[in-house]
């Protein structure tokens, strides 16, 4: 029987943002940077790959290091980072990984026989007359490639954009012949920065970074993060270099946008910075993302939601959820880590992890123990008096009772509610204790599928490492 997935799909204790879905031989990989338990940067990490079987989106293994930062050329010191990478299936067979390392402004090549094995450095995207891609005259900095393979032509895609630097024209789509590494047909921008936006249709969401490219049909699907940071937006087109036209946002990971639920406007999770793709699997298309945790730009963890499309091509933005590759609703029994909350927000409101003061106590946030590497389970530290954990969806049926583990400097009660601001159905008293300690209340919950919220209300600091259904 198929395990249930949740949010984030990997274990807590692995932080993989970035992620680039793609399925080879009945697995899908995901392939992304690395980031650190307590880094002081991103991608501080050697590449790494986890994969799982397509008919058991739970059940994730770990494929070990396919690629350290000292592998390439430039960076046997070790003193440059590997950001954000994609990977595609050559024409001949081999799988060919695409990154670019923080200090400079080239794309790097590694090959693979497998999705999975130990990638070699192969070589560096170059003009014809042998230049890099970034060093030739008239050349914009490259930056996130995504990429594609369409018989010998492979279709490159880079770029990095401040809002405010009119130096960067917009994302590049650069065309590769059979060597994987040689350009056939020079960079065309293919969407704006915000410099350069004004009639285009991307205004308020003008390219920003993270480019990823996947095709449904006939049409060319365009993933990247806007300006507005916490979000993917995406563009379509009939050509791979040409006409992609906005189309809107796919995913937000603080869920601003989404109303319904709750306003619009309302930051439901400590958003920051965004990456990902699309993916289709047993006719079922996801986009995967990024959250933040640690209280930190540093700490993030991979995310995935179901997505459907309308008759005309266009997406409905995903709301986050804990259950995202799982096919639907969690089982509304059973015990639950905290760290799968989707919603995690307190009185005062932010819709960013940093310029926010969320490395101080005022504001929850998802974490571990430990070390990096460390396999500790995650949970939710610094829950206090108004925070709250909201985890979504479950299928209940005749639930009577739900316990809580705690601990913390605290004494008050944890509040459960089925909607963020709806009244209480019951609470689950807690009290000062330096170990974990289960708490448990006799609470009904209406059957059907429900949201769960979790609103400590209560003096000092709380945290929370699971609750359970009963």
């Amino acid at each position: 029987m198929a395990k249930q997935a949740f949010n984030p799909y990997l274990p807590s204790w692995e932080y993989i943002p970035d992620g680039e879905p793609h399925v080879f031989d009945g697995r899908i990989y995901v392939y992304g940077s690395h980031d650190r338990l307590n880094g002081h940067a991103y991608c501080l990490n050697d590449y790494v790959c986890w994969s799982a079987p397509v008919g058991d989106l739970g059940n994730w293994r770990y494929e070990g290091v396919i690629y350290a930062k000292t592998d390439d050329p430039l960076n046997r010191d070790g003193s440059m980072c590997l950001y954000a990478p994609d990977v595609t299936l050559g024409h001949d067979g081999r799988y060919y990984l695409y990154y670019v390392l923080d200090k400079v402004s080239i794309v790097s090549v590694a090959v693979c026989d497998t999705p999975a094995g130990k990638y070699e450095f192969l070589g560096y995207v170059r003009h014809g007359d042998g230049t890099r891609l970034g060093e030739g005259a008239g050349d914009q900095p490259q930056f996130d490639p995504g990429v594609l393979t369409e018989g010998d032509r492979t279709y490159l895609y880079t770029g990095f954009c401040w809002r405010h630097d009119e130096s960067r024209k917009g994302p590049m789509a650069t065309v590769l012949g059979p060597d994987m590494l040689t350009i056939v047909e020079e960079s065309a921008f293919i969407a704006p920065s915000a410099p350069y936006s004004s009639g285009s249709g991307y205004e308020g969401h003008e390219f920003f970074e993270a480019s990823s490219i996947r095709k449904r049909g006939s049409t060319y699907y365009f993933v990247y993060s806007s300006v507005v940071f916490h979000e993917l937006c995406y563009a379509t087109s009939e050509h791979p270099t040409s006409g992609f036209a906005y189309r809107g946002v796919i995913v937000s990971n603080n869920d601003l946008h989404i109303d319904g639920y709750k306003p619009a406007g309302k930051p439901m999770y400590y958003g920051g910075n965004n990456h990902g793709g699309l993916v289709e699997i047993g006719g079922q298309w996801y986009v995967f993302y990024h959250r933040h945790s640690n209280g930190t730009n540093f700490s993030r963890q991979g995310c995935a939601e179901r997505i459907g499309f309308r008759s005309d091509g266009s997406i409905p933005q995903a709301e986050m959820t804990s259950c995202g590759l799982n096919g639907g609703p969690l089982a509304g029994r059973g015990e639950y880590p905290a760290y799968i909350a989707c919603n995690l927000f307190c009185d005062d409101e932010a819709q960013y992890v940093a310029g926010n003061a969320y490395m101080d106590n005022r504001y929850p946030k998802i974490t571990q123990d430990g070390r990096d590497g460390d396999e500790e389970v995650g949970y939710v530290a610094n829950m206090m008096k108004g925070a709250v954990a909201g985890f979504k969806y479950f299928d209940c049926r005749s639930v009577s009772r739900v316990g809580i583990k705690v601990r913390g400097y605290c004494k008050g009660d944890f509040e459960l509610r089925t909607s963020w601001n709806g009244p209480a159905l019951g609470r689950i008293s807690v009290d000062y204790t330096n170990v974990w300690k289960e708490y448990a209340g006799d609470i009904a919950i209406p059957d059907g599928v429900q949201a769960l919220y979790f609103a400590y209300v209560g003096e000092g600091n709380a945290s929370l490492a699971s609750f359970s259904l009963g």
